[in-house]
């Protein structure tokens, strides 16, 4: 799978080690870069467009979004029509967001997390599947939603 990976200064530690995490996994990251240190602020919106636009796009398969506590990643991410940006706290968290939501993004909180419970978060998250049913018509009504709002058509 090709799995693009996003942070702002806050999260770049955690995404560079989960870059790694995503290879020794079998998986092709794709990085989006960030600030030249942690000194250096840049603004998550930024990089959550990028990840959202090619994710959308199908440039990658998922995407992996780091800021200080994953909210504002997953804001502005999901302000993106087809994209389900979900942060996730703990083991149960990271499974539903994919089980019943079908989240194709998954946002972390480097501040909030150390990196080896976001690396267990991410193994979960990425063997964890759609359990589609009663699911997929949920996941269906949001896809109306972001047509009706969006006036676009979003493919599955």
């Amino acid at each position: 799978m090709i799995i693009g990976l996003a942070a702002d200064h806050a999260g770049k530690e955690l995404k560079e080690a989960l870059t790694e995490l995503v290879k020794a996994l079998g998986h092709e990251p794709v990085d989006y870069g960030v600030a030249l240190d942690n000194e250096q602020s840049v603004d998550y919106p930024d990089y959550a467009a990028m990840l959202a636009q090619d994710l959308i796009s199908g440039k990658i398969e998922a995407g992996v979004a780091v800021c200080g506590s994953g909210i504002g990643m997953s804001i502005a991410a999901n302000k993106f029509p087809g994209i389900r940006a979900a942060v996730v706290w703990d083991e149960y968290s990271a499974r539903m967001s994919r089980a019943h939501n079908d989240a194709n993004m998954l946002c972390l909180g480097s501040r909030s997390l150390n990196v080896h419970r976001a690396a267990d978060f991410l193994k979960i998250w990425l063997e964890t599947g759609f359990d589609g049913g009663r699911h997929k018509m949920r996941r269906d009504k949001i896809r109306e939603i972001e047509k009706k709002n969006f006036k676009i058509r979003i493919e599955d």
